[in-house]
């Protein structure tokens, strides 16, 4: 993208660097629309999108002022920006600052208000919203990377929520190559970010065209050996017999091993059905729904993958096995002779799979005859990705590159590894990159020679993903190994399909953003309740009467900008003119005293309920990681919220019992609340009612605590509202955050020894060492003896003396 050729004429503008950016028509267009409304880019990848948003920032910090926000979804891209903004923009680097969870709460806060341009993952920003960290008042440009991502419970919906409440002039710039399989997904996106504008250019438009070159994708079809096969259709049968059961118990219709993932998602869904209504036959269908999922995973590995990755898997399958609390599934698979036998002749399995094969072929073209310097596979596995490196690594110079976790045992790059192997790789320091997903969105991984997919990719966004990393400059060769008759076959026309609707669909977008909030139906939020409070000031204008979004910007000057070729003059010839902003009414963040404060645990972010209080503008939160509650209210008043199911777990099990979290709370505050949320609490797992109900009494009579019920997370959100405002606006009381857990005292120490024998629990335990004195009285007292105390029938006494005197086995 940078160039000094004095042949190629580059965008000038008082903020940018001085022949650093190439003059590119569309990117101009792009810009001019997306610098005068809230606007989705659409673009290949590898043509320049984050281009676009650069000359959209230099424009408004120039004209407007403010700061500039731009989130991406994962650490090496959110660097990747930080990196070349620095190099693009004439601002001091201190200026252009990183916000990832690295970097402390604390720290971001300072850093915030000194900032011009913010490069952040999303997660970061909610937090620091919902945490009245930082203010979006002064933000004047905000963009969204990869916006596809803009779905769900994403954090960029919250994000783009508060920013078009509280920002005095807010512009938003979504950027995907990708936006969506469908016009409703699409649609979905700008809803959920505001967007009023489309702005789409495909490698079919002629300003583009002369930047991209063809990658016709190819398609090898690979023939499995028959030992391989054996070893699948083994596997198979394990499939059918499971599904057998499945059917006995009402929720299959087949036993055939090819389900799609739907029908399994259905399975799923009515065997919890069975469990939330007490059917012991729902727990039981659940534990084998597991293994026909750990089954189709061999499945998938040994058809699409390798053997190699097969007994990668098997590997940890029978670790996982052996492991303490191992599940039935994964002891019942292992365990099974038919999968015994299948992991046999996968260990004897010593030919080159097919697919290895065609691979090191591929590359020796490429690299070797074709003269190539770099190349991508890409594969779905990383059992697969870390194999086939070391397999590559024989005849090339190849390193694997691979998210940062696994859960399931395999190793992970860290951010800095994955940095350092990216950096070498665009060095030229290495020829082949095996990459997992992690490369597939927006990394500036350099231009190659061939792509290669180890297997087909089942979603349209990924594929596009990656196809886009060969042909920016000169014709390269994407190609797509499919294994005969498996689901490879399957997953590639699959793919293909969606790649060509989605085409379709950004065919059919470009150019309605005239139609944008008519094509919005009545069950999706209106774009202009994004902008209200807005209408009639500085910044961006709603018509009450069509909800459309007008210009940004002066409007004598703002839409000229798009007419004819939109935004050349306003780059080439950009006003170093202010406008001058008139006061808008913004959500800052809350001062103490002037509203109701709540603090809540950070961990707490995985429920709503913060960034819903978070939304009211007579609540301040402020995020913490509390040793004791999950949610302050004032400096008497703690709250653990439980759902229904965590409740319940709690009394059977567990890292720390409810009553280990309660009695904290008691030693640290006055009023500790415990609040359960949710339905059918008498109806969980396989634990009698009497004992919940004894389990609440022992919170309130034991430990003082109130136990509230609430439907769900928007009753528990009013609950604490009203709690609070109570404490603090009409008691009078301040929020405070007690110390940590500590200590136990002597005596609560003992009361949990003696708690813990037979789980008689603290009632009890304490009536016994109040009998006895000591912990040790306790221990040689008689059964006899053990029935003097208070609460101590024959039942119980049989069983602490059977607990104590029976000799361990191990």
């Amino acid at each position: 993208m940078a160039t000094t050729d004095e042949d190629v004429a580059s965008i000038e503008h008082p903020l940018l660097e001085p022949d650093f950016l190439e003059r590119r028509l569309y990117q101009l267009k792009l810009a001019g629309t997306a610098a005068n409304h809230h606007t989705l880019v659409c673009l290949p990848t590898g043509l320049g999108k984050t281009t676009v948003s650069l000359l959209v920032t230099a424009r408004r910090l120039e004209e407007v002022g403010g700061k500039s926000l731009m989130l991406a979804p994962t650490k090496p891209l959110v660097q990747q920006h930080a990196d070349f903004y620095r190099e693009a923009l004439q601002i001091p680097d201190e200026e252009i600052v990183v916000f990832t969870g690295d970097v402390s709460p604390d720290d971001r806060a300072v850093m915030w208000n000194d900032a011009t341009v913010v490069m952040a993952t999303p997660q970061v920003i909610e937090n620091d919203l919902v945490g009245s960290r930082i203010s979006l008042a002064d933000v004047t440009h905000l963009t969204f990377d990869e916006c596809h991502r803009a779905t769900g419970d994403y954090a960029y919906n919250y994000i783009a929520e508060r920013y078009h409440e509280d920002a005095a002039q807010p512009l938003v710039t979504g950027m995907s190559a990708s936006p969506g399989g469908d016009e409703e997904a699409i649609l979905e996106v700008c809803e959920n970010l505001g967007i009023g504008e489309v702005e789409v250019m495909t490698e079919e438009d002629a300003d583009v065209e002369e930047f991209t070159h063809d990658t016709e994708v190819e398609w090898e079809r690979i023939d499995l050996p028959d030992e391989v096969i054996e070893i699948r259709d083994a596997l198979n049968e394990v499939i059918k017999d499971r599904l057998e059961k499945l059917k006995e118990l009402g929720v299959a219709s087949s036993t055939q091993p090819d389900q799609s993932q739907k029908d399994l998602n259905r399975m799923r869904a009515e065997l919890q059905q069975l469990i939330n209504n007490d059917q012991s036959e729902g727990f039981e269908g659940m534990s084998v729904h597991a293994e026909v999922m750990k089954l189709r995973q061999a499945v998938t590995l040994v058809e699409t993958q390798s053997v190699e990755a097969l007994r990668r898997y098997f590997e940890r399958q029978r670790n996982q096995a052996r492991s303490s609390g191992a599940s039935k599934a994964s002891q019942r698979m292992v365990s099974d002779p038919r999968v015994r036998e299948a992991m046999r002749k996968a260990e004897s399995f010593d030919e080159l799979h097919p697919k290895y094969r065609k691979t090191r072929m591929l590359l020796a073209e490429t690299l070797g005859l074709e003269g190539g310097e770099r190349v991508i596979v890409f594969t779905e596995s990383r059992d697969t990705a870390e194999a086939l490196t070391d397999f590559l690594r024989e005849s090339f110079d190849a390193k694997r590159f691979v998210g940062q976790g696994d859960r399931e045992g395999s190793d992970g790059m860290t951010q800095k590894q994955q940095q350092e192997v990216l950096d070498e790789f665009r060095a030229g320091e290495f020829e082949v990159l095996v990459s997992t997903s992690v490369a597939e969105e927006g990394l500036d991984v350099p231009e190659v020679d061939l792509v290669l997919f180890y297997e087909p990719v089942p979603t349209a966004i990924r594929s596009i993903q990656r196809k886009g990393r060969t042909g920016r400059q000169s014709e390269g060769r994407v190609v797509v190994l499919m294994a005969e008759d498996t689901r490879d076959e399957a997953y590639f026309w699959i793919s293909r399909r969606r790649e060509k609707e989605m085409e379709s669909e950004l065919r059919d977008l470009k150019g309605m953003a005239d139609d944008l909030e008519d094509e919005l139906d009545d069950s999706q939020q209106s774009l202009a309740d994004f902008e209200a409070g807005n209408d009639g000031e500085r910044g961006v204008k709603v018509d009450e009467g069509d909800g459309k979004v007008d210009a940004v910007g002066d409007s004598s000057t703002g839409s000229e900008g798009v007419a004819g070729q939109p935004g050349l003059q306003d780059f080439a010839d950009a006003s170093t003119e202010s406008d001058e902003q008139d006061d808008v009414e913004t959500h800052e963040p809350h001062a103490e005293g002037d509203t109701v404060a709540i603090v809540a645990d950070q961990r707490e972010m995985d429920a709503n309920i913060a960034r819903d209080l978070s939304r009211r503008e007579e609540i301040a939160v402020r995020l913490e990681t509390l040793d004791v509650g999950d949610y302050v209210l004032s400096d008497r008043v703690v709250v653990e919220r439980k759902s229904v199911a965590d409740f319940v777990d709690s009394l059977v099990g567990g890292d720390r019992s409810v009553f280990e979290q309660v009695g904290a709370m008691a030693r640290h505050y006055s009023r500790p609340i415990v609040v359960v949320e949710g339905e059918g609490l008498y109806e969980q797992r396989d634990v009698h009612p009497n004992a919940v109900r004894g389990a609440l009494s022992s919170l309130a009579v034991d430990f003082g605590a109130s136990v509230l019920r609430t439907e769900n997370e928007a009753d528990t959100t009013e609950l604490l509202a009203v709690i609070a405002g109570r404490e603090q606006a009409t008691a009078d009381r301040e929020v405070s955050v007690h110390g940590e857990k500590g200590t136990k005292t002597l005596s609560e120490q003992q009361e949990y020894v003696v708690a813990s024998i037979a789980e008689i629990g603290p009632v009890t335990a304490r009536s016994l060492l109040e009998e006895f004195g000591t912990v040790e009285g306790v221990m040689i007292a008689t059964e006899d003896e053990l029935q003097e105390a208070d609460g101590v029938g024959q039942v119980t006494a049989e069983r602490i003396r059977e607990v104590i005197g029976s000799d361990y086995t191990g």
